[in-house]
């Protein structure tokens, strides 16, 4: 089977498309995925580029793996988040990445510059691409643009992308999927690129591997519940354990849960994703559609009942998943929209804004999303910036938490330390997908040292950041768990031993830690949110029920200075210095010291960083 080792390069403002070989070395150190993306996007971008720049790079990157593997496929959509300023690295799922796997031939993504003139959209076949006019699909929903082409796969930017909401999707399946967070879409929409279009069917090899791992995926203990839950159960769990972020981050149960829990799930549920399928993926239900259309359907995961249920006191299902819908079309991140109403609705409370919004009420949260997504009104063009926008324009700081710039999202971390830690160093902001500690220790406790706690986040992130590389979904952790993903790599030309492939993680996850130095990210960044320093309103009931050690002082609100001793572990535990830069002799163990270049600080040393306790 040949490899993938060239990539499509398409500078919109000439309007013309390339191939080029990818260097054989860097195939070597990243693989694929969010490796290889991390490394076109350091190459290629200068530091201090504006995200909303015709310069900033946008990339559509498959794996070797990709079309290939049990359960969901990914592609991964990388660039400089709007939202954020930092590296953005965002997976999405459905037909679209086996589809444009199939399409791109020996290639393994696209990298996209400069602007269009007008709308357009990149058709991809045969391992060739061509630009069409979009004009008449600019104003379009995610829904709406899908039906548009029958015959292809497609990922697109909504109305949000286009009027530069900084929290824009990439949508596809007609807005049940999406490259979610962090405003990948709101890149592609600034560079009038309506649609990515894959028109071939995905790779038919390895049937029979494919066959085998999907039926021992599905005995494997997080098979099992994905194809009885997906993701929605995760309402119940943190409900269950104390840190579903209720009514904007004030609570940590919410009474409404069961009436957006998996089992009014279960019962709305018309079908599933792809029933034949051992893992059948998410429930599909009928929500309410646009006043012309009446009824279409959507497929709620778990965030949409976390952050538009309980996160904003709505604890009617349907309301839930029609708001969750709403933001499907309009291609927009679910997680800090809802984070965004949340804000204000807390802010009217606190009297910071002018405007008479409550929790619960489903239809105020509805208008406000629309605003935001057409920018109409001073305050939904403030919530277009996402919370710290939002505070920048009316104030209201410590009402939501975000870090980096990025909303947290599924889990309060008042009660599980390490959570708090993996937010705080996720690469792309406040992210609950690259470690997720509290699944663990939120059930079994613990009474770990700080080292070895902050050892479990690194190792957690390394191993998820090979599986973006690859580019394969992190639930199948456990499928590539043994041998990194070798044997999977040699079916399809790749040669990769299990302690090469360790090591490409721990590079991968520098190489993006290098990024965000040269874009000005530091200590600082890696915060504690000062609202999480603050006791919830049901501390009294949920303070102690999850403990990783210290995890909660007696008022509920996380201790800081306890934070910054993990936060020193993590450093240390990853050969960082003090300030969060990886250091010389990191890099030249990662195979990485050719690659800063002299606008990135690079200390020699630790810098007396404690690292007789790292390992």
């Amino acid at each position: 089977m040949d490899r993938t080792d060239r990539l499509l390069r398409v500078d919109l403002s000439a309007g013309t498309v390339t191939s080029e070989a990818v260097p054989e070395r860097w195939l070597e150190r990243y693989v694929g995925g969010k490796g290889l993306g991390a490394r076109y996007l350091y190459e290629e971008l200068e530091p201090g580029t504006d995200p909303a720049a015709p310069e900033n790079v946008l990339l559509f990157v498959v794996g070797p793996l990709t079309g290939y593997t049990p359960g969901e496929q990914r592609y991964a959509a990388i660039t400089k988040s709007p939202l954020t300023g930092a590296f953005l690295d965002s997976y999405g799922g459905g037909a679209f990445p086996g589809r444009l796997a199939g399409s791109l031939g020996d290639h393994t993504g696209i990298l996209v510059t400069g602007e269009a003139d007008e709308p357009v959209a990149l058709s991809i076949a045969d391992g060739e691409a061509t630009l069409e006019s979009a004009a008449d699909l600019w104003g379009l929903d995610a829904e709406a643009t899908d039906e548009r082409f029958p015959d292809a796969a497609v990922a697109c930017v909504g109305p949000a992308g286009e009027r530069g909401v900084q929290y824009a999707t990439i949508a596809s399946d007609g807005g049940d999927h999406h490259a979610g967070r962090g405003g990948a879409g709101t890149v592609m929409g600034g560079k009038n690129l309506k649609a990515v279009l894959a028109r071939d069917d995905a790779p038919d090899g390895l049937a029979d591997r494919r066959a085998r791992a999907s039926e021992a995926f599905a005995e494997s203990e997080t098979g099992r519940w994905l194809a009885a839950s997906d993701t929605v159960e995760t309402v119940d769990f943190a409900n269950e354990v104390g840190v579903l972020p209720t009514r904007g981050w004030q609570e940590g149960r919410f009474e409404g849960a069961d009436e957006i829990g998996i089992e009014r799930v279960r019962e709305a549920a018309t079908g599933r994703e792809r029933p034949d399928d051992p893992v059948p993926g998410g429930f599909t239900v009928d929500v309410e559609g646009d006043d012309s259309e009446g009824e279409s359907e959507s497929v709620p995961r778990g965030a949409t009942p976390i952050v538009l249920g309980a996160g904003l006191g709505i604890d009617d299902f349907d309301a839930v998943a029609t708001l969750g819908a709403l933001c499907d079309r309009l291609a927009m991140d679910v997680i800090t929209a809802g984070n965004a109403v949340a804000w204000a609705v807390r802010a009217s409370d606190a009297g910071v804004i002018d405007r008479d919004l409550s929790f619960g009420d489903e239809a105020a949260a509805r208008e406000l999303i629309e605003e935001i997504a057409a920018r109409s009104t001073p305050l939904g063009d403030a919530l277009a910036e996402g919370v710290d926008g939002a505070v920048a324009a009316f104030g209201g700081e410590g009402l939501i938490p975000t870090v980096k710039g990025m909303e947290l999202s599924s889990y309060d971390p008042r009660s599980a330390e390490t959570m708090a830690l993996a937010y705080a160093t996720s690469d792309r902001g406040g992210c609950h997908r690259r470690a997720r500690p509290v699944e663990l220790e939120s059930v079994s406790g613990s009474h770990r040292s700080a080292t070895e706690r902050a050892a479990a986040v690194v190792e957690e992130q390394n191993h998820r950041a090979l599986l973006w590389c690859l580019v394969a979904d992190d639930f199948l952790e456990d499928v590539f768990r043994a041998d990194r993903g070798a044997e999977w790599l040699a079916a399809v030309g790749y040669d990769h031993d299990p302690e090469s492939l360790s090591a490409v993680g721990e590079r991968v996850w520098t190489l993006v830690r290098l990024f965000n130095v040269r874009e000005g990210f530091s200590r600082a960044d890696d915060e504690l949110p000062a609202v999480l320093t603050e006791p919830r309103a049901d501390a009294s009931d949920s303070s102690g029920d999850v403990t990783d050690g210290t995890s909660t002082d007696a008022s509920g609100g996380l201790d800081r200075d306890a934070f910054e001793t993990l936060l020193e572990r993590y450093y240390a535990v990853r050969d960082w210095d003090r300030r969060g830069r990886p250091t010389e002799e990191l890099l030249r163990r990662l195979d990485l010291a050719d690659v800063p270049d002299e606008a990135t600080p690079v200390p020699p040393t630790t810098d007396g960083n404690p690292t007789t306790e790292r390992r």
